[in-house]
């Protein structure tokens, strides 16, 4: 499964949720690098904008997948045989996605002081590896292994890998998290995502959160669409 437009009833709901989260990180590495890409050199203040929004996109990612190693994949394998060496490939393929973001990190930090050119362009190429390589990491994750938690993994334990992600979530920032799985869900995904949510974050996101979104986004993104 490469798309998020998962919602035919025959989806599970794990995997149909699980989707529209990776959604996020492959859209958002993915702008990552066209958006260093275009930024001219010597424009330090755009350069620490996308240097910030590639902080808190790293550290939601880390995030995403810790909550993976330590409180799904436990309660997975303990029901798996041959299929386990599936899931021990995910926390493999984790690991070396972290060296990949420790790469960028260094040539975000050293790129934000100048925007130098030549900096602009080594760290667009290893934004556009870091990209290529999580794709391939969530489309196997979504093709072997979420099958695998749809089978195994009960509802209690599955809410308790989301409440740990909105945990980890800082306050301020929980709206532009909602806003970033909605805005390429499906009409029926997102109807059915909000329907999960307490009625107070529904207001709320009708209320303020979609603005606070929108304005997220224009500053990231500069007027370019996604």
């Amino acid at each position: 499964m490469t798309s998020n437009h998962t919602s035919e009833s025959t989806v599970h709901p794990y995997t149909r949720e699980m989707a529209m989260i990776h959604q996020v990180f492959r859209r958002e590495s993915r702008l990552l690098a066209e958006l260093v890409q275009d930024v001219r050199p010597a424009d330090t203040a755009r350069a620490r904008v996308l240097a910030e929004h590639w902080r808190q996109y790293a550290v939601g990612l880390h995030a995403h997948h810790t909550g993976e190693d330590e409180m799904l994949w436990p309660v997975l394998l303990p029901h798996l045989d041959l299929d386990a060496e599936q899931v021990l490939a995910m926390e493999a393929q984790h690991r070396e996605l972290d060296e990949g973001i420790t790469e960028v990190r260094g040539l975000m930090d050293r790129w934000q002081d100048q925007a130098l050119p030549a900096d602009r362009d080594e760290l667009a190429e290893a934004l556009r590896r870091h990209h290529r390589q999580l794709c391939a990491h969530l489309d196997e994750e979504e093709r072997q292994v979420m099958p695998l938690v749809a089978l195994h993994v009960n509802e209690g334990q599955w809410q308790a890998v989301g409440e740990r992600g909105l945990a980890e979530t800082p306050k301020n920032r929980l709206m532009i998290a909602l806003g970033a799985i909605l805005e390429d869900s499906s009409p029926q995904e997102r109807q059915e995502f909000m329907a999960r949510l307490p009625l107070p974050a529904r207001v709320l996101w009708r209320l303020l959160g979609q603005r606070q979104y929108r304005r997220e986004t224009d500053r990231v993104r500069g007027g370019r669409r996604a």
